[in-house]
């Protein structure tokens, strides 16, 4: 079973954090490129971050630049989205996202899909 399982998501207020994990299951995550993608409340989806296979490259539309950061832990096979500074605006559903043979930025034609996590910013 080739799993991809998003966690850390919950409720929050303005100018707070939370840290996102995106860990897989019966495939290496250290050679797949990752991704997160984030769908808000009557909005579409949008990608947000991605990260290379070896980690060394990453990036973040205009939205997230300076607050969030990718990351990736080798040894547990998982990688994090750290969101500092958190918006109302920033209130959705984030989707892990991971694919062999394509790179970055995410794309809905990544193979691998996470069942979302939901990120609640509000007083």
């Amino acid at each position: 079973q080739l799993q991809l399982v998003e966690s850390g998501g919950g409720m929050v207020q303005p100018g707070g954090s939370l840290r996102l994990s995106c860990a897989a299951s019966g495939f290496d995550l250290n050679d797949h490129v990752v991704g997160w993608f984030r769908q808000a409340p009557g909005k579409e989806s949008e990608g947000i971050s991605c990260i290379s296979v070896g980690g060394g490259v990453t990036s973040y539309t205009d939205s997230v630049k300076g607050r969030f950061t990718i990351s990736r832990d080798k040894d547990k096979n998982t990688v994090y989205l750290q969101m500092n500074s958190l918006k109302r605006d920033d209130t959705a559903v984030y989707y892990c996202v991971s694919d062999y043979y394509h790179d970055c930025p995410p794309s809905p034609q990544f193979e691998y899909w996470g069942q979302g996590t939901l990120v609640t910013v509000s007083e």
